[in-house]
């Protein structure tokens, strides 16, 4: 007779025991290393997400005309400038004028420079500004390729550098109405015929009586970050509007304007100013981590 080795009944019951063991503690180790990848993966996105939206608007934000920039509290309410908004007041619209930086940059030279002939234009009348070396028929070209053909360089509006500024005459809350004059903060100007370097008065008004400055900023669009109203999980988002002109009456959420979806799943937005200094803040939320949120934040001087 030939003997076969088999498992004790001891070793049977350690070799049960270890495989439980195993099973528990194996079990739970996949479900947290699980759990880990999950939240790595949301934190990577959150931080990416508020990341690149916080760059986007503080490029724009970068080129603002200081002194333009307001919020409301919603869509509809009355602007506030920004440097002078309540602490702790939550405002859903941030606004702005911005000068118009593709057309300075040019592609090889500015296609506006910045600078008026003071004397050049006096001596053409109340009417008439000249500008040495700009371009008004590229600065039209260019308007109308970033408008996607709705605007062009009849759109468009000086903001004199060193002028006294009131936050109204940028165009804000105009009740649909275009300057008829020259005696804002915005001064709406047009080409003029067969000459690129001088620009005119596009509305009723001309500049007599007006302090004109040497230096200039020239914008087609003003700006405006819109942060929705939360939904049912208290998140948001963020749309991004430009094309659309206040010294000529025109609003943000109008039907001729663009606008882009920024980011989703938005919890917080906020600006401040200190000064003429501005800290933007955006809060990202995700709906697979329950109560995780992440922010960034940036100053734009």
């Amino acid at each position: 007779m030939k003997l076969r080795s088999a498992f004790t009944m001891i070793e049977l019951i350690f070799v049960i025991v270890i495989m439980g063991i195993i099973a528990k503690f194996g079990v739970e180790f996949l479900a947290r290393s699980y759990e880990t990848f999950i939240f790595s993966s949301v934190n990577n996105r959150l931080q990416s997400n508020s990341a690149t939206t916080v760059e986007f608007i503080a490029s724009r934000l970068q080129h603002r005309i200081k002194d333009s920039v307001i919020v409301r509290t919603t869509e509809a309410a009355n602007l506030t400038a920004l440097s002078s908004a309540a602490g702790g007041t939550e405002y859903l619209v941030l606004e702005w004028v911005s000068a118009d930086i593709e057309g300075f940059r040019g592609t090889g030279t500015p296609l506006w420079s910045g600078i008026l002939d003071l004397d050049a234009g006096i001596a053409l009348g109340n009417n008439t500004l000249v500008s040495p070396d700009t371009n008004t028929s590229d600065i039209n070209n260019l308007i109308a390729t970033l408008s996607y053909g709705t605007k062009g360089i009849g759109d468009a509006a000086l903001y004199f550098i060193g002028s006294n500024n009131d936050i109204n005459g940028y165009g804000w809350d105009n009740g649909g109405a275009a300057f008829t004059t020259q005696t804002n903060v915005m001064h709406p100007i047009t080409s003029v015929a067969g000459d690129v370097s001088q620009f005119t008065s596009s509305n009723a008004g001309n500049f007599g009586g007006v302090d004109v400055y040497e230096y200039y900023k020239l914008a087609w669009t003003a700006n405006a970050i819109v942060i929705s109203a939360p939904d049912a999980n208290n998140m948001s988002t963020l749309t991004y509007h430009y094309n659309y002109q206040p010294w000529n009456g025109e609003r943000f959420d109008d039907a001729n304007t663009q606008s882009a979806l920024i980011m989703e799943d938005v919890s917080t937005f906020k600006a401040i100013a200190i000064g003429s200094i501005i800290k933007i803040q955006v809060c990202a939320k995700s709906r697979l981590v329950e109560e995780y949120s992440l922010c960034k934040e940036k100053t734009i001087y």
